[in-house]
């Protein structure tokens, strides 16, 4: 494997996708640029068998497909998410204290770290909504430079601090944009100029903070990646490869990146919502396919929930499972629960394991201690829309949740490796609990 060229393309995508709108937009520049054909959801769709097609909700999910034959197999899918923790700037963002500081009015989307935030160059970047004659239109707007800053408070000023500190996201989070001047809605005026259009032309906005620090490879020999969003882009953008490379013969290869996982995926873009059934259906249609067609396929499908794991930490070993203990660059990581807060049961674990021997990468599993409640993914929300044999997986990091983040130089190439295996794959069911595997 090729681990260089694979760490090189993701630090350009991670340090290119500021925020879910960006890094939806650079995957389907990436998928136009393979041959993929775009489709919309308000258009009629002709589809072609021996062809790949892609659409978008809310300019911040994506599905591609690659349909193989007419009568395939089933749907073999891998889905990630492509949202983060992160500030999200308000309406009336501008706030002046003592007629000399401008700082912006945020509040915080998803559950974050906070203290990584402070002291660090941040920017500004997501979508504006302007008027035209026709009616309205998206941009997109990163001001792409040092712009804003979240300082903290001297510890002169607060001496406990490093004895444990409860921030207020209304208090102690909002960033210093500027010395209060003249000029009337400086922000908005800033982000008028990068759009190309006037402060009137402007009818509302989706902005987000980002941090300023490039993503990087450290550790003695490079072993290690680190930058902002790894959860959940270093999986989006494994799947994305691993998509492109495949090679479906039986089955219709599906990558899915959702939004708003952070927040419960309870959106129009997020997991729960119908984009996938939709999708899924509309092949089926298109192709000349019955429903019951579609539900035989639905019975020969797999779908590979990808969001990171968590690594044994160095400075905290005993948080993690006696005896399931993810380290990174040891491959990838199979996640269970008993409460179903990961979908993988014993069938799909099997599959996974199997993709991954086929693929000849390592793989490791995960599970929360018995006494420490975990996260849950868009895996198990998703199958309220498709129900189907569904397997969650992630790649082990540190600092999840933090605007930097820390994970392995080995482990986005074991992604892809599996992910080509998976998208070239079917698997056909012969009743409950027993299934052929296609490689």
């Amino acid at each position: 494997m090729d681990f260089e060229k694979v760490n090189e393309e993701l630090i350009s995508f991670l340090n290119h996708s500021p925020n879910a709108f960006f890094a939806v937009d650079n995957m389907c520049k990436t998928l136009l640029d393979a041959g993929l054909t775009r489709v919309y959801e308000g258009m009629p769709w002709k589809l072609e068998a021996g062809k790949g097609y892609f659409v978008t909700r809310n300019d911040s999910a994506v599905i591609a497909f690659r349909i193989p034959k007419k009568d395939y197999t089933g749907f073999q899918m891998m889905a990630s998410h492509c949202d983060s923790p992160v500030f999200k700037i308000k309406s009336n963002a501008e706030i002046t204290i003592d007629n000399q500081y401008v700082k912006l009015n945020v509040e915080k989307y998803g559950g974050m770290l906070c203290a990584p935030w402070l002291d660090r160059p941040l920017s500004v970047a997501g979508r504006i909504i302007i008027r035209t004659q026709e009616g309205i239109e998206t941009r997109l707007v990163n001001v792409d430079r040092d712009l804003m800053i979240i300082p903290n408070l001297a510890i002169h000023m607060n001496r406990q601090v490093n004895d444990g500190y409860a921030f207020n996201a209304q208090v102690d989070m909002l960033p210093l944009f500027c010395e209060k001047g003249e000029e009337k809605d400086a922000f908005l005026k800033l982000i008028a100029h990068e759009a190309g259009c006037e402060v009137s032309d402007i009818l509302d906005t989706d902005l987000f903070l980002y941090n300023r620090m490039p993503a990087t490879m450290l550790g003695l020999n490079k072993e290690f990646i680190a930058s902002g969003r790894l959860d959940d882009l270093q999986c989006a953008f494994a799947s994305l490869q691993g998509f492109l490379q495949a090679d479906p013969k039986d089955s219709v290869a599906v990558h899915c990146v959702f939004d708003n996982e952070e927040v419960g995926s309870g959106t129009k873009q997020g997991a729960a919502s119908t984009f996938l059934k939709d999708t899924l259906h509309r092949i089926n249609r298109s192709l000349g396919r019955t429903e019951d067609d579609y539900l035989m396929s639905i019975a020969s499908s797999f779908l590979v929930s990808a969001d990171n794991a968590h690594a044994v930490h160095p400075n905290h070993p005993e948080k993690t499972d006696p005896t399931n203990r993810p380290y990174m660059n040891k491959g990838i990581v199979i996640k269970y629960s008993a409460n179903q807060k990961y979908t993988t049961d014993a069938v799909s674990g099997a599959i996974m394991r199997a993709v991954c021997e086929e693929a000849s990468v390592p793989y490791q599993t995960f599970t929360n201690r018995s006494d420490m409640l975990g996260g849950s993914t868009l895996g198990n929300i998703s199958q309220s829309q498709v129900a189907l044999n569904t397997v969650d997986i992630g790649l082990p990091q540190l600092a999840m949740h933090s605007p930097y983040e820390t994970a392995g130089s080995k482990d986005t190439a074991y992604l892809v490796e599996a992910a080509r295996v998976l998208f070239s794959s079917s698997v056909e069911g012969t009743g409950d609990g027993n299934y052929k595997l296609k490689f």
